[in-house]
Parts: C-alpha cells; structure tokens; sequence
C-alpha cells in the first residue's frame, strides 16, 4: 500500500483516505470529524493550528455549540491512538499543545504528500540533466502514491478545499508525465492512458494537444484532427470560447504535415546491466495460461449511472498499460457500496464489459456471498481463480497465504480484470486483491470498506428521478409509460427511487398487459403492503434488506428497529440516543456503524435518516421484534427529549415566561446558550419535532401519554413567530384537539386551543381566535391552571383591540397585569405594558400610550430579556411614529428589526420593515419607506403570510404614491384592499376610503425604480 511503503515508525496517507500505521499495522482514527482534524494537522506540516481555525475548517458555518469541547476530545483521542504507550499526565511528543493551537511533529518522509513532492523535485532535476527515463519512473512512483480521491472520509470546507488542490496538482504531474514519455518516443504506449484522462478532464487542453500529438505520431493523422474539433465543441459548448492558442497551433501544425511533429529517432532507453541477459533468445519460452472470461452477461437494458461509469472506467484504465519494472505503479481497485437493490452488481458487471479490451488477458469474478451465512472463504475463491488460471488442483497450496501469494506471481505478467462481488469486508477481500499494476479490480459490498488498502470508495445512491423512469420504460415498455408519464413517476417515487423495486415492478407490468400504470400507484400508495408488492419470481426488495439486517448484532438491529419508530424526516444524534436510551457517544457508534452497513444514510453531520424502503422493513422488524410497551417507550423517550429540549429554548427566547416553569418534564434534552441558538434548532428540527407531536397524537389513549405533545406545541411557541411552519403548527395542533376531545383530556385541550388560537391570529383571523382564547380563559379558571393564563388573557386583548374594540381590550389587559403581578412576573407586567400602548392610541390617549410603551421597555431592559426589550422597542416605536416623534420611532425599530433578523424571527421581521416604512412616509422618505415595503412584501410571500401581505402593499403604495408612481401605487392598494377584505380584516375599511378619495384619472408618474410582482 502507498500511504505504508516507507519502512517502521509512523506513517500517514492524505492522498487518498486519512489514514495512518505504525510499524505496518494500521491504526483507527475513529470518525470522520476526528479524521478531518487529523488531516488538517497533517497538511500544516508541524505549523501550529488554533482551535477557532480548527472549527471553522471542519465544521464551516454549522459549528454547534459545544464544537470547542467536542474538538478537545477528538484531539485527546487522536492523541491516544498516536502515542498509546505514553504515561497518563506526560506530555504528549507528537500532537502537541503550542499556546493555544495544536501542531503534530512528523518524522521526517511519515507523509505521503512528502514524499510526493520529493519525487517530483527528483522527475524535474532528472528531467534538466537530460535522464528522461529517470524522470519518467520519478513521476509515476510519485503518482502511485494516490489511493484514490485525496482526503477521502473527511469533512468541512478546509478538506474540500485542500482535496481540490491535491487533485489539480496530481493531473499537472500527469500532464508533465505525458510530456516526459512524449520525449521518450511512447506515444504508442500512452494513448489509451491520454483517452482516459481527456475523458475525465475534458476541457484541459494541454491534454488534448498531447493526444493529438501522440495519435500523429502514430499515423493517425485524422484521428489528431478529430480530438481537436471535438475539444473545440466542447469548450464553445461549457465555456463559450475557441481553443487557447497552443492548441490552435498544434492544429495548423499537423495539417501541415510539421515534421518537426515526428517522433525523437531513439527513446532514452538505458544499457542492460552485465548480469542481465543479452537477448531474449536466452529466455525460457513463457508458459502458456488460458484466458478466464467468468464476468456474468452483460445487463441488457443497463440505464443511467452514466458518470459514474466514466469514473470507474477511466480509474480501472488508468494504470494498465505495460510499465518499466522500476515503477511501482498502484493497482487500481474501485470499492462500490450502498443499500441492498441499488444497483452495484449491475454497475460493476456493466463498467468491467466496457473495459474489456484495456485487459486482453481476461476477467475473473467471485460471488463473495458476503451476506449470508455461507460467505465463500477466500481460500475458495482464491482456488476457484487458480483453476481458472490453468493451474492443475493438485499443485495448489492449501493455505491462504501460500495460495495469495501464487495467485499475485500468475498474475503478476498478466492485465487482467478481478470483479469481487457482494463482500463482506476488507479481510475477505485483501487476499484476492492483484499485486501487479497492470490488474484491476472491483469489488461490491453493502458495507463501506473504509479500510480496504488502495481503494477507491464509491457510494452508490439510488437513480435520479430520470434515470429511474427511463428503468422503468425500458423494462415496462417505453409506449405504455409515455402515455401515463405522470402516474409512472408516482410509481418510481413509491419505490424510493431502488433500481431493484423499479425493476420488479416493471416486470410486473409488462407480465400484465391489462394492468394500466395508474393502476400500481394505489397499490404502492399503501405502506403496509408496499414491500409485499415489490417482488416477482425470485426478486424481492424485503429479501435483499433482510440480508443486510441478519448480518447485524443484537445492539445494531435493535437500533435499526426503533429508530423506525419515528415519523420525522430524519433524526439528530441526541435524539436518536433517547429514542435508544443510549448515552450521546454510544449512539453516535452505533449511527455511524449502520451508515457503514449501508441502513442507514448521514446526509449531514450529526443527522441520520432511512432510505423510504428500508424504513418500512425496518418497522416490519420493529413489529415483529419490539414488544409494544418497548415502542411506546421509545417514542416516549424521543417526545420528552424534545420537551426538555423546547422548554430551554422557550425560556431562552421568552425571559421571564411562567410557559417553562409549568411544562411536565420528563427527561433531558439540548441546553442551549443563546435565544438564536435555540430559535435555530427549532427551526432546524421543526419537520421532525411536528411528525413526532401527530404520532404521539394518534397514538395517545390516556391524558398523561398526550401531555407530553400538548406542552410541545406550547414550548414550540417561539417557532411560529418565524413564520416557517405555520401550517404544521394548524395541522399539529388540531391533531392533539381532536385527541384531547375524544380521551376527555382538558389539559390537553387547553393546551391546543391556546396554540391554535395563535395560529389563526397569525393568520388574521381574528374572530376564530378569539373564540378558541375564550375556551381557554374559561378552561384555565375552571382548573385553576395558570400554564398559559396571563398568555391568553394578553392575546385576547390584542385579538379584541386589533378588531378595534379598544376599551375592551384595555380591560382584559387590566385582567392580565393583575394576574402577573398575583404571580410574580414582571416580564408579563410589562408584555401588557408594551401592547396596552396601542389600544390607548386607539382611544387617543397618547400620553398614555408613550408612558405604557416606555414602562413596558424599562421593565423589559432592566430584566434583561432581550426578546421583551426588542418587541417593546416596536410598539414604542409604532406610539412615537404616531405622535410625530419620527426620529425616536426609526432608531427604536431599527434596533428591534435588528434583533429579529439575527434570531429569524420572520414574522416579526416583516411587521416591522412595515413599521418603518409607514414612519419614512410620514417624514416623507420616500425612497426609503419604498425599500422597506419591498422587504416586507418579500418576507411576507415567503412565509405565506397574507395580512403582513397586504399590510405591507398598503405601506408600498402609499410610498409610491409618494414619489409620483400613481400607476403602481395604485395596483399594490387594490391588492391589498383585496387581501384584507378576503381576511374581514378591518383595514379594509380603511383602504376603501383612501381608494374612494384617488381621482380616477391621475397623472401617471414613474419615478419610482421598484417592480412589485404579483
């Protein structure tokens, strides 16, 4: 192996997967976080690297909180695995502490990438002395340094961008390698190497003009000609430009039949040494071998994968043409993995019929049965090859490294391709692995054989919507699916997309000439019977993940079963680890073991999800294997780790809250350290936090099991003034109203009807909640539960006031500020403070209003409670804008508008760009009361919110009123006079006057720049 040719010691790979050995044995670097550090270290070459760099290189902008803590112990284990023998409390010699920072002290040649550039420095001082055949035996061993995709296992922005770099500089080495054998007059050797390699690299025309060089000087003039006019294509067709001037020039050249185009009179070649043989009279005659050709029948309606398939060609041709025996040149070995039914037989079998002719001395292939219980032991498949090799069974060695070893020296004179099929893991795998670089290899595996030496990883996902449908077509019959195109992408969609299950039920529409493709979609729709409806004649998608799932432990496929339990989208590791009642760290080895086993996908860092198929197997085993109290157990686990969790973002977001204190929690959950932090993740975990509240909905059959969701949807309540799940937060909370209703359940109910109240109240519809308010003030004095008391006495003096029933509402404020002051909650006292400021404009008290808005801010400031301090800024800000204070009301909002925005608090983002626009009209800012409509108006569409909609016209043509634009300023009132009536908002009314006042023929001005899109 590459990363290991330097002998003893420590030694470390970067061009291909971080890896590292001592003393030969490799050693694990554990996740790929941990890994990613490691390879930063690496490529600092001894530099120190601060934590904050650290962070930002592997976690980018989706740093958690904790990252530096989790970074210290990643560097701790790191250090462990360096340096095991180093007593407890010593310094360590090798990742070392400088200030700060953290440097790894490497000796010297332990990297890879040292060596690498070592060998290049030695190509170009071989190269200046005129040793051509030196430089190009330099070049090539520098490059078989690579295994595979430089970095490969590790994550964040500093890796990808490091990968980046390592992979341009191995194709300019190519490129300078393709040069050298030029000069050596191989351009008869290095065709199919340039072919390959212009492929891969299209546009890079430094290695056209190599293989048109190379194909003139092997007479073939035309096909010179042709590489050009197809690198021109393809510039002007991805770039929009002509081929650089070199380029063009190489072009006239052979058209002009150049000779000094030809060929060097005599390749640098170098004397044979004195004790080599003089002629190759001398030699013994070599032994003749038969050709194996065991590669199974090509697939015959092979579709798609069409760029993967170039990868792995151009890497199994990359290295098979003859080489000097001095360079010791990588075997190239392709390693496919990913979920049962993907496709990486069909993959495999079809790239290994492509590549046929780059190994003229044939193809040998072994059904590893790696997953089931009688997996082919490599002693069986190596003697299996050895026959095939023309090796008489009575001379094959019995043991497995004798038999390896004969295999590799048969091998050794030979291009041959080996395809390795469904393997179990890299032991199964290394000994059938070519020893000699003019072999290839593939190997397929559900597993990710990480560990597999020299090995290109490939993670095969499902088909693109496209490439499945064009599956389908091509088994089910391209005329039938064209004319149901629609219902033939619900079906693929059904079937998440597996080539497998495409495949299955496509045979079963062309073996049913009745059956339309409308017709199956009914029949997959249901996922109780899904599974069952995807199998044919020995094909089942079931019985191809049950192979997967028995090879699991019992830890393994327990996790596998519960974690089907949730309905969310995907899972972060902390939840997983309640649904598992696991510890953080014991959670994510189990996660990370299932990603491996190709159950379970990462999509990102910390997060997990099942592919749609495997997730109804996975419950069918969760039926059959988890007894029912065990499922209510877990999902029961999995509700109070969100509720412990929403509880600490809810007191974070709303300071002085008497919400949390009142919550029944059971459990632990995320602590968060910000009021954004906590808005972020239940903004990030909104999906799965509302399908985990519906499935407890349904499922609950006393109170005490719908508690926990009930005070979810209270917790979450920071979430809806977001404005990003405003129809889950309906849907969700009339799921555990219907629930609470059909148990009995009060505390239940008054919990959903508060929630729904706020929805409908952001959604302006002001007499539905204040009806659901009303429920709830009566269930809270009826059972005395004061969770939501003060809350819904404030909102429903808002719902009343904004129907401008302000002296009503004024007393229901009246009614909330004696119960907070009852209660001990200055944080209500002064919400009441700061929204009572309105009704008392209402009523045209502004001395009034200023005072409750200015108390309002006091009390919130002197708490601390930035959340309270930002929303009494804006009703302060709303009372002096009114009053003319102008200059006061635009600092005041824009100190709010700042707020919000950092905590993504949309709704609120809007009403206030609103806010300030009306105040820029009133000091006849136009241009600026224009600008922040016009971001009103866009937050407002994205969130869906129709009255912040119109609200946010009405503003936006009252400015372009302003500025002379009548046209528009005309079009955005009546919109907004149309939203409002729509709602029975009563701004109607208002609108209706102004709209009633504008002559019907005005001058038409444009002076405005702004476009409002409907």
């Amino acid at each position: 192996m590459a990363g290991q040719s330097v002998e003893g010691g420590l030694r470390f790979a970067v061009l291909g997967p971080v890896r590292a050995w001592r003393d030969g044995q490799e050693l694990d670097l554990g996740t790929p976080l941990q890994r990613s550090i490691l390879g930063m270290l690496l490529l600092r070459e001894g530099h120190a690297v601060t934590p904050n760099e650290m962070i930002d290189a592997v976690w980018g902008e989706d740093a958690p909180p904790r990252a530096l803590g989790a970074l210290r112990t990643y560097v701790s284990r790191l250090r462990t695995v360096l340096e095991p023998d180093r007593p407890a409390r010593s310094r360590p010699e090798l990742l070392t502490s400088i200030g700060r920072g953290y440097a790894l002290r490497l000796p010297d040649d332990a990297l890879d990438l040292t060596r690498f550039e070592r060998g290049i420095h030695q190509a170009e001082a071989a190269r200046k002395a005129g040793r051509l055949a030196d430089a190009a035996r330099a070049l090539r061993a520098a490059l078989a340094l690579f295994e595979g995709e430089p970095l490969a296992g590790t994550v964040g922005p500093y890796s990808e961008h490091q990968r980046d770099r390592l992979i341009e500089r191995r194709i300019s080495v190519i490129e300078t390698l393709m040069d050298v054998d030029l000069e050596l007059g191989n351009h008869a050797r290095i065709v199919s190497e340039l072919i390959a390699l212009t492929a891969d690299h299209p546009l890079r025309e430094r290695l056209r003009a190599q293989l048109m060089l190379a194909y003139y000087r092997c007479g073939r003039q035309g096909d010179a000609l042709n590489v050009f006019t197809e690198t021109r294509e393809a510039l002007v067709d991805e770039l929009g430009i002509e081929p650089g001037p070199e380029l063009t020039a190489l072009h006239q050249r052979i058209l002009a039949a150049d000779p000094t185009l030809a060929a060097p009179a005599q390749a640098d070649t170098e004397a044979p040494q004195e004790d080599e043989p003089a002629a190759a009279e001398e030699q013994p005659p070599a032994l003749e071998l038969p050709r194996p050709a065991q590669l199974p029948a090509a697939v015959t309606d092979f579709t798609g994968r069409k760029e993967i398939a170039v990868r792995l060609r151009t890497l199994l041709s990359g290295h098979s043409s003859a080489q000097p025996r001095s360079a010791p040149e990588g075997v190239p070995v392709a390693a496919i993995s990913g979920i049962g039914g993907v496709g990486k037989t069909a993959l495999a079998v079809h790239v290994a019929h492509l590549v046929d002719d780059v190994f003229p001395d044939g193809q040998l292939y072994a059904d590893l049965r790696g997953y089931t219980d009688e997996a082919t032991a490599p002693e069986s498949a190596l003697g299996g090859f050895l026959r095939a090799l023309g090796i008489p069974p009575d001379v094959i060695p019995d043991g497995l490294a004798e038999r390896s070893a004969l295999y590799r020296s048969i091998l050794a004179e030979r291009r041959i391709l080996v395809l390795l099929d469904n393997a179990r893991d890299a032991e199964q795998v290394s000994p059938l692995l070519p020893g000699s670089p003019g072999c290839a290899a593939i190997v397929t595996s559900r597993g990710k054989l990480a560990d597999l030496p020299s090995a290109r990883l490939i993670d095969l996902d499902v088909m693109e919507p496209g490439e499945a449908l064009q599956l389908f077509a091509a088994v089910a019959g391209a005329e039938r699916v064209s004319a149901e195109h629609g219902a033939a992408m619900d079906v693929v969609a059904a079937c998440g997309f597996l080539p497998l299950a495409v495949r299955i039920v496509a045979a079963r529409l062309a073996a049913r000439p009745s059956w339309t493709v409308a017709s199956l979609v009914p029949r997959l729709a249901d996922e109780q019977r899904r599974l069952d409806e995807l199998r044919v004649g020995n094909l089942a998608v079931e019985a191809t993940f049950a192979l997967g799932y028995g090879q699991l432990t019992s830890l393994q496929a327990r996790a596998f079963r519960l974690l089907s339990l949730p309905n969310g989208p995907d899972i972060s590791s902390g939840a997983a680890a309640a649904v598992l009642s696991m510890s953080a760290f014991e959670a994510e080895e189990v996660l990370e073991s299932l990603v491996d086993a190709s159950l379970l996908e990462a999509p990102a860092p910390g997060r997990y999800r099942f592919h749609d198929l495997l997730k109804l197997f996975a419950r069918r085993a969760l039926e059959k294997g988890e007894r029912p109290q065990a499922r209510t157990m877990a999902l029961r686990r999995l509700l109070g780790f969100y509720l412990a969790s929403a509880q600490s973002a809810h007191t974070l977001a709303y300071e002085g809250s008497m919400i949390p204190a009142n919550l029944v929690v059971v459990g632990s959950g995320r602590v968060f350290t910000s009021a954004d932090e906590a808005v972020a993740w239940l903004i990030s975990e909104g999906d799965s936090l509302f399908a985990t509240i519906n499935q407890a909905a349904v499922a609950a059959r006393t109170a005490e099991q719908l508690l926990p969701a009930a005070d979810l949807l209270v917790a979450m309540e920071p979430l809806l003034e977001s404005g990003t799940h405003t129809r889950e937060f309906d849907h969700g909370t009339r799921a555990v109203l219907a629930s609470a209703q059909e148990i009995g359940d009060q505390a239940g109910e008054l919990r959903a009807r508060y929630v729904l109240g706020r929805v409908l109240f952001a959604g302006n519809r002001l007499k539905e909640a204040e009806a659901q308010f009303r429920i709830v003030h009566e269930l809270s004095r009826a059972r005395e539960e004061k969770i939501v008391t003060g809350e819904v006495l404030n909102a429903l003096a808002v719902v009343v006031g904004r129907q401008r029933r302000h002296t009503e509402a004024l007393s229901l404020f009246d009614a909330a500020m004696r119960f907070y002051r009852e209660n001990g909650v200055p944080a209500g006292e002064a919400l009441v403070l700061s929204y009572s400021a309105r009704d008392h404009l209402g009523l045209s008290r502004p001395e009034d209003a200023i005072a409750a808005a200015e108390k309002g801010l006091a009390i919130f400031t002197e708490i601390g409670s930035g959340a309270g301090t930002a929303r009494a800024r804006y009703h302060l800000g709303i009372v002096l804008s009114r009053v003319g204070r102008l200059t006061e009301a635009v600092h005041h909002h824009a100190e709010c508008l700042a707020f919000f925005r950092a905590g993504k608090q949309r709704v609120w983002e809007q009403r206030v760009c609103s806010r300030l626009a009306e105040t820029f009209i009133a000091a006849e800012r136009y241009p600026d009361a224009v600008r922040h409509a016009e971001e009103a108006l866009t937050v407002s569409r994205e969130i869906g919110h129709p009255y912040g909609e119109a609200l946010s016209l009405t503003v936006l043509g009252k400015a372009l009123r302003g500025l002379g634009s009548t046209t528009r300023s005309l079009d955005c009132l009546r919109r907004a006079f149309e939203i409002f009536s729509r709602l029975g908002a009563p701004e109607a009314g208002d609108l209706k006057v102004l709209l009633d006042s504008i002559p019907a023929a005005e001058p038409v001005g444009d002076a405005a720049g702004s476009v409002v899109e409907s």
